[in-house]
């Protein structure tokens, strides 16, 4: 039978990617509240080879954990899905899909294109993603799929590319589970926990004795560009103080019964417009925070196993909180 010999949890915020030079000419355009504090060069240094340690840690413990395959809980933000159908929740059960990467040592000037300069080709693993898909249909959940790429010019999304580039060796086959984590109404952190829970399940059932990592990619606390963006570092600390007690079901429900705060623009999604539906969400913060939900879904998977916090990283000039960990299995 299959077994998870691994899970870890990886920021992707453009940030890491981007050079600490240009931090805070990138904060100096955006509409960010007056009360976030403002890092000076040489700590956003500091800060940017912080986050350059955590992927280094993650990337040896994923090695030294020796996976065949590597499922990764990740949002697509309208790189595979549009307005036109956007699912809650998608499996790639294709052979290979294709994205970009990002050049680390891209110049940092603000007016550079912030567009990747690479492509990757990476391998699917068709065998368990689709047992993956039955299975969560034989428990309940209704995913979509997709054989192959929606949008081929676009490949998947940064939230698979990413943590592949930043943690991997790009040569492991990937199973990329989707979680429509930005666009309301969004699948709830409840809903996220148990969808672990029940991909757990599906790869101890699975016939072949793979050794199978999991990833959650995102998070944690952010709102990119929208008006008076803050950092909530307090819900951070209190849903990292859940997870590294392996209590997933208390990080989930402290997640779901977060109130967003009257008057707080940050997360205001009432106006329809090209990246906001307009539609009510069904509970806890919005925007970027959301993609927390990968990391629920991963730990649902090994809840009651603890896990290690490698760092959270305050970058004030996106505002965001950039961790890292990994769980003690």
């Amino acid at each position: 039978m299959a077994r998870i010999v691994g899970v870890f949890q990886t920021a992707h915020t453009p940030f890491c990617y981007r050079r600490p030079e240009a931090w805070n000419d990138l904060r100096a355009v955006r509409p960010i509240r007056a009360d976030v504090p403002l890092d000076d060069l040489e700590t956003n240094r500091r800060k940017y080879a912080r986050i350059q340690n955590g992927f280094a840690v993650l990337r040896r413990k994923l090695a030294d954990a020796g996976p065949d395959v590597i499922v990764v809980f990740g949002d697509d933000q309208l790189e595979c899905f549009d307005f036109k159908n956007f699912p809650a929740f998608s499996v790639y059960v294709g052979e290979k899909f294709e994205g970009n990467i990002v050049d680390q040592d891209a110049p940092t000037a603000l007016e550079q294109p912030k567009r990747p300069l690479q492509r990757a080709c990476l391998k699917g693993h068709s065998q368990l993603a689709s047992a993956v898909l039955g299975g969560l249909m034989k428990r309940g959940f209704d995913p979509a799929f997709s054989m192959e790429m929606p949008k081929p010019e676009e490949g998947l999304g940064h939230a698979i590319l990413r943590p592949a580039q930043s943690i991997t060796d790009l040569k492991t086959p990937i199973v990329p589970i989707l979680i429509n984590c930005y666009y309301a109404p969004q699948p709830t952190a409840d809903r996220c926990y148990r969808l672990g829970k029940a991909v757990r399940e599906i790869i101890e059932d699975y016939p072949d004795g793979l050794r199978v990592a999991l990833v959650g990619s995102g998070g944690l606390w952010h709102t990119p560009s929208k008006q008076d963006a803050w950092l909530n570092e307090a819900f951070d600390e209190a849903l990292l103080a859940h997870m590294a007690k392996g209590d997933i079901r208390a990080m989930a429900a402290h997640f779901d019964d977060y109130r967003i705060p009257e008057g707080d623009t940050s997360q205001d999604i009432g106006v329809r417009g090209r990246t906001v539906t307009g539609m009510l969400a069904i509970g806890g913060p919005q925007g970027g925070t959301r993609e927390t939900c990968n990391w629920i879904a991963a730990a649902g998977a090994v809840e009651g196993s603890t896990a290690t916090t490698v760092d959270r990283v305050p970058v004030y000039a996106s505002p965001i909180d950039a961790a890292f960990a990994y769980f003690n299995l």
